[in-house]
């Protein structure tokens, strides 16, 4: 199943993040629901079509075209929200460089 695949896939990212120290008991429902939200925004942003979907006590339910790409996004920083505790911080941090 997509959903199943995409959830284990989430979570794979999750774990390869989480910072020295911490284990995935120690991220609570944190980790599944961070998973949901970065698989349903997978799905979002490919727009293959998927109207709505279900994943334990989460529904999400996709809007069209010009919608995807924010719904997107919100659901990615809503992960990010909910796994910050937990995980390194990803990107590029350019602090105390003088320009």
């Amino acid at each position: 199943m997509l959903l199943a695949a995409l959830c284990a896939v989430a979570e794979d990212a999750w774990l390869a993040r989480l910072r020295e120290g911490v284990a995935a008991e120690d991220c609570g429902e944190a980790l599944p629901c961070a998973a949901a939200f970065t698989a349903a925004a997978d799905l979002a942003a490919g727009g293959d079509g998927v109207a709505s979907f279900s994943a334990g006590d989460i529904s999400v339910r996709l809007e069209g075209g010009g919608e995807r790409a924010g719904r997107a996004e919100s659901l990615r920083q809503a992960a990010e929200r909910l796994m910050e505790p937990f995980v390194r911080a990803e990107g590029l941090w350019a602090q105390g460089v003088e320009g």
